[in-house]
C-alpha cells in the first residue's frame, strides 16, 4: 500500500557522481548517512589530535563527513581548505583554525553547506506535498538548541516529514524527530553538490 506522499512527491537527485561508483553523491549520502546510523557510534564530544574520532565514537556532524567519505568527498580537506581561504566567513573559527576540531562544527559545516551548496528553505507543513516536496532526501539541515546537523533520509512518517540520519545521542540513528527539531529552530536548509 502506497502512502499518497509516496505516490505524489517529486525525487531529485544529484547528477554528480564524485566517486564514480555509478550511484548519484545524494543516493551515496544516504546510504553513508544509514551506513553510521546502523553502525551505531556513540555520542562522544572530544578534541582529537589528527581530528578524526575513532570509528566507535562520534557526534551530529561526524554522521555528515563521514556519510560524505561514502560519496568520495573529503569534508575536513574541503572545509580547511576553504577556511584558509575565506577564515572570516567562519566566525566559529575566529581567525585561529584548528584544523584537529574545525571540519567537526556545525557552524563551520553550516558555513560550508551555505557557500557551496544550494540554501533551500527553513520552514515546513507536515502534510503538504508542495512544502515537502521542497525536504528531499540527501538534504542537510542545521538546527538550534543545541547547534545541531541532520541528513534527511529517503524513508518519511505518516505525515510526509522525512526521518533524519543524525547522532543526537546516545549514539547514530535514523528517527522520526524531524519536528521536535523543528519546534527548536531550522537555521539552515542545504542541498549539495550544487550538481
Amino acid at each position: 500500500m502506497n502512502l499518497w506522499w509516496e505516490i505524489s512527491l517529486p525525487r531529485i537527485v544529484s547528477a554528480a557522481d564524485e566517486n564514480q561508483n555509478g550511484l548519484s553523491d545524494t543516493l551515496d549520502v544516504i546510504e553513508g548517512g544509514r551506513l553510521e546510523a546502523k553502525r551505531r557510534p556513540l555520542y562522544r564530544s572530544v578534541y582529537y589530535v589528527g581530528g578524526y574520532p575513532p570509528d566507535e565514537e562520534g557526534v551530529c556532524t561526524d554522521v555528515i563527513w563521514r556519510a560524505f567519505k561514502h560519496a568520495g568527498y573529503d569534508l575536513k580537506k574541503m572545509i580547511d581548505s576553504d577556511i584558509r581561504a575565506n577564515g572570516k566567513s567562519y566566525p566559529r573559527v575566529g581567525g585561529k583554525p584548528d584544523p584537529h576540531i574545525d571540519f567537526r562544527r556545525v557552524p563551520n559545516q553550516k558555513v560550508f553547506f551555505s557557500r557551496y551548496g544550494h540554501s533551500l528553505t527553513t520552514d515546513i507543513i507536515p502534510g503538504d506535498p508542495a512544502s515537502l516536496a521542497q525536504w528531499q532526501p540527501g538534504d542537510l539541515v542545521t538546527f538550534t538548541g543545541p547547534d545541531h546537523i541532520a541528513i534527511l533520509s529517503d524513508k518519511r512518517n505518516r505525515e510526509g516529514v522525512p526521518l533524519l540520519l543524525h547522532n543526537q545521542g546516545p549514539f547514530a540513528s535514523e528517527g522520526d524527530d524531524f519536528m521536535y527539531w523543528y519546534g527548536r529552530g531550522v537555521t539552515g536548509h542545504y542541498r549539495f553538490p550544487k550538481k
